[in-house]
């Protein structure tokens, strides 16, 4: 186990040396080496190739990347390290300004939005929206019947069902994603947004305001939009009154903080709508979408799945209380989330000055970032980290692993809000898909990942057929 061990002297950033990629440039530094369309993938190839812990410097300003379950002793410890808005989630706050996902560590309205909303995600919470839930797959799955023997987009059906859960569920809102052929307005501008956001992460504004001028434009319109959308729930709830909805909008407009007896306004509650919409139904998604992937290409883990659930759902309706029980669909859950977290990382900054490991020097307010992608491969998995193995998520081996190895859901005070609601959601999901169909891969198909500011699979199709 590693400590932060007191310095001898003052501690220095200009005294800690990483490897880092070769022929660096003056002024420059590894500009050469960066990649913009896919740096979560491109920050877990080069943990592959300069360790654990290693450094990019681009145009004068260092990036550190660990993956070391060891530091992470320490670089995950709320008295010493806490979370940073790195890029581009800080960039995200164009869209979700001080919302749960994307609120700084000393904006008062995380504290107060945590604090009302965190009752409404338990796992008890989740009793609350299963019926919701079972609703919109059961639209997915008469979507599907009427599809025949076509080839299906499953990340965009898996995009269509996580819309719906958390539209209904969070503010009591239909985007008739299964009747549209085209996509609803919020979701177009919301994509574009999130396209936006990744792409221009990495850019100069200069270049944004030049050679991507109508880029730009489109962003603060889309923007704008969506603002104005989302404002008009908020206000058409309440014109109509509280009372009577089972959903997040009502919470958060009824209940107080406990600790300040304040409500939250209308203006934190489009924040946090804007971030269920931004980061949570992506994320559920690209869980979703992975998940079919490894099924498809791996039948028989999907005949133990089927064989799970043919135990446990014994009546017309998946009940609530069954979808704990699906213990094996959730281990098929939780290693897809290891080997390609939707999330791929998150940032972390010194509370203090610090000697990282004993001999890492990092100054007050530096940060790193956290590589899941390789942490999820680390040599402590076993010999073959990319094999697609459920099991590895069997009581006895999680409690015998290194207690960083597997964070998906981030970390401390910060960590996902939403963790039991999404585990509900995709095991249902999943359930209900591999009840009522067998799944047929592209023989050609090789998994891409697209990122935007979460991963998803590019191109996926899969064809289903009814089971007998």
């Amino acid at each position: 186990m590693t400590s932060t061990t007191p310095a001898v002297g003052r501690i220095r950033a200009k005294d800690r040396v990483l490897p880092h990629p070769p022929y660096r440039l003056p002024v420059l530094g590894d500009v050469w080496d960066l990649h913009v369309t896919d740096s979560s993938q491109w920050g877990m190839r080069g943990a592959q190739k300069y360790g654990d812990i290693y450094e990019r410097n681009i145009f004068g300003a260092r990036v550190t990347y660990v993956s070391s379950p060891d530091l992470l002793r320490e670089i995950n410890d709320d008295d010493k390290w806490a979370k940073f808005l790195g890029i581009p989630i800080r960039d995200l706050r164009s869209v979700a300004r001080d919302g749960l996902f994307t609120a700084h560590n000393s904006e008062p309205n995380w504290a107060k939005a945590h604090a009302i909303l965190a009752p409404s995600f338990t796992a008890a919470a989740m009793r609350g929206y299963h019926a919701t839930m079972r609703d919109c797959v059961g639209e997915l799955i008469e979507h599907w019947d009427g599809r025949g023997t076509e080839w299906i987009d499953i990340p965009s059906d898996t995009n269509k069902v996580a819309l719906e859960v958390i539209g209904r569920t969070g503010f009591g809102y239909s985007f008739d994603s299964f009747e549209r052929t085209d996509a609803h307005p919020i979701v177009a501008a919301m994509l574009r947004a999130l396209t936006y956001i990744n792409r221009s992460a990495y850019s100069h504004p200069l270049l944004e305001r030049t050679l991507f001028r109508a880029q730009r434009t489109q962003h603060l319109a889309d923007v704008e939009f969506v603002n104005s959308e989302v404002d008009a729930v908020i206000a058409q709830r309440q014109r109509e009154g509280t009372g009577g909805h089972e959903d997040l909008l009502e919470r958060m407009l009824t209940a107080t903080d406990p600790e300040t007896g304040q409500r939250l306004d209308s203006q934190n509650i489009r924040h946090q709508i804007l971030t269920f919409l931004a980061a949570g139904h992506e994320t559920s998604a690209g869980v979703m979408a992975f998940a079919l992937h490894y099924l498809s290409v791996n039948p028989e883990i999907a005949e133990r799945a089927r064989a799970e659930i043919a135990h446990i759902w014994t009546g017309d309706e998946l009940e609530f209380e069954q979808v704990a029980k699906l213990r094996y669909v959730r281990r098929i859950v939780d290693e897809s989330l290891r080997l390609w977290p939707t999330a791929p990382g998150y940032f972390r900054k010194a509370n203090a000055d610090t000697m990282l490991g004993g001999k890492y020097p990092f100054e007050k307010g530096e940060w790193v970032f956290i590589v899941l992608l390789q942490l999820h491969r680390h040599t402590l998995w076993g010999d073959d980290p990319e094999r697609f193995d459920p099991d590895r998520f069997l009581p006895e081996r999680v409690r015998a692993r290194h207690p960083e190895l597997y964070r998906p859901f981030g970390v401390g005070m910060r960590a996902c809000i939403g963790r039991q609601f999404a585990y509900h959601e995709i095991v249902l999901v999943l359930a209900t898909i591999l009840r009522n169909y067998d799944l047929t891969p592209d023989p050609d198909y090789r998994l891409k990942v697209k990122e935007t500011i979460t991963l998803k699979p590019d191109q996926l199709r899969l064809k289903v057929s009814r089971r007998a």
